[in-house]
């Protein structure tokens, strides 16, 4: 009998059917939760390094000047240069922590639901790999970052100076003269309302092109900072202002073991894996991520206290 080579793909018709496939592919399951995890995810917006923990545990220097110990000094002819030493930072060791979880989705729930219960496993299952691992990562920032100053005035009060004091911190991280340069600040959920509706700054931006928080809801970069809201922050009534390209980064520890997909994209450390139990007609999803945040150059970041 004649045959076509390469076959014809198969087709598939039916809710049922169509959801199996997609639960028994890792590869759409991986896509689809970085779908969702690359708009909530924080940590790594602000801790931008991407390194590998092999073995479970990373070893690095944390602090390191970019200046060498002594200044050059003046050469007379023929004479021999003088020698300065190099000193380097302060040697960590983080260790990775395996977060995951595991959801079941019955077949009697995508039969009468259809991908209802798949989507809904997925997001929730994001949410709280996101509040996790952020919360994690946020609290590394905080007891790592100790430089700190008050806001002039609660942000909420009518009065306050907010972008006087966003302004006169990113000063005192420049004049640390290492290189930084500020080009984030992070906030809670309603010290971002409390900026986004502050009239001092309101007053500031233009409105001739329809960008203003009034009309988007999106507040804009200011003075090259862009504002990022969590309410994954430790420290009520705390915003951080921070170089994100050298404050740290995200350990991420690959594991062997069949089945597991990385999520990709931004977040490469997110692995997906979907397991059919046929003894109790399911599909279990799972989620990991292996990892550990690291704070590199803490003088990168500052606090400022009473928004």
């Amino acid at each position: 009998m004649p045959y076509t080579y390469p076959p014809a793909a198969p087709t598939i018709s039916g809710d049922n059917i169509t959801i199996s496939r997609f639960l028994k592919d890792p590869n759409l399951i991986a896509r689809r939760l970085r779908e969702i995890a690359e708009q909530r995810f924080i940590a790594d917006v602000l801790l931008t390094g991407r390194y590998d923990a092999t073995g479970g545990a990373i070893a690095y220097e944390q602090g390191e000047s970019i200046y060498s110990d002594r200044a050059p000094e003046a050469v007379a002819p023929g004479a021999e240069y003088p020698l300065t030493s190099i000193s380097e930072g302060t040697e960590q060791i983080a260790r990775t922590v395996k977060w995951g979880r595991d959801s079941e989705i019955t077949d009697e729930s995508i039969a009468r639901r259809k991908m209802d219960p798949v989507n809904r496993a997925m997001t929730k299952q994001v949410n709280q790999m996101v509040k996790t691992v952020d919360g994690v990562a946020l609290a590394a920032i905080t007891s790592q970052v100790t430089q700190t100053s008050a806001a002039s005035s609660s942000w909420s009060s009518g009065t306050a100076t907010i972008l006087r004091d966003v302004l006169r911190v990113v000063a005192q991280i420049r004049a640390l003269n290492e290189g930084y340069d500020p080009n984030t600040i992070v906030v809670d959920d309603i010290t971002w309302a409390n900026v986004m509706s502050d009239p001092q700054i309101a007053n500031l931006l233009k409105r001739e092109d329809g960008l203003a928080p009034i009309y988007t809801g999106n507040f804009p970069s200011i003075a090259g900072l862009r504002f990022l809201p969590t309410p994954n922050i430790p420290v009520a009534g705390t915003a951080f202002v921070l170089d994100s390209t050298q404050l740290g980064g995200m350990a991420d520890e690959k594991l062997a073991g069949p089945g597991y997909v990385s999520a990709g994209g931004s977040i490469p450390g997110v692995e997906v894996k979907t397991i059919r139990d046929d003894n109790k007609d399911l599909f279990r999803l799972r989620s990991r991520r292996v990892t550990v945040p690291i704070v590199i150059e803490p003088k990168a970041g500052w606090k400022i206290t009473g928004v």
